[in-house]
């Protein structure tokens, strides 16, 4: 590619708390979208996580390592498009489950567009499979008896690992 050329930068933010399947697809297709890829873990200082930013960081790292135009990063009490326009971002990539995803991923398409108008954002659709994977719905699984087995189907090896080590 030219240095002429437009290199598509694109950001895919979230908490990611933890990391599922489902952040992993989308992963994937904004690897093969985009010539560079900035997974964002977005942090709110107001609300309780399970996982530090740091510990986050690291699964999302051990997760992703094999994806050579993917860069981790986070930012904090920013808003989105703030963060996109830092890093040059030419996309923003956001994922639809449901119809109430889409309503609230509407509404915050017009909003950031009124924030930075120059910054495009690409709406994908997971597969049926794992469409109604979440990371709620994965913290909600764990402690049951027999959790282990539920949960390692709906998160990388690297959170599977870090949900072993937290609830043992």
């Amino acid at each position: 590619m030219s240095s002429r050329q437009h290199r598509r930068v694109g950001v895919y933010a979230g908490s990611f708390d933890p990391l599922t399947i489902g952040h992993m697809w989308m992963i994937e297709q904004g690897a093969s979208l985009f010539d560079k890829l900035i997974v964002a873990i977005g942090s709110n200082p107001d609300k309780r996580y399970t996982f530090t930013v740091d510990e986050r960081l690291t699964m999302l790292r051990e997760s992703v390592g094999h994806f050579k135009t993917v860069t981790e990063m986070s930012f904090t009490n920013r808003y989105l498009m703030d963060f996109a326009r830092s890093v040059r971002a030419t996309h923003v990539l956001r994922g639809i489950r449901s119809g109430s995803d889409y309503e609230f991923e509407r509404s915050m398409r017009y909003i950031n567009g009124d924030i930075e108008k120059n910054i495009c954002t690409v709406f994908l659709m997971p597969p049926r499979d794992i469409a109604e994977v979440s990371s709620s719905m994965v913290k909600g699984l764990v402690g049951p008896k027999g959790w282990q087995s539920v949960v390692r189907k709906y998160v990388p090896p690297a959170v599977y690992r870090r949900l072993l080590k937290q609830k043992v």
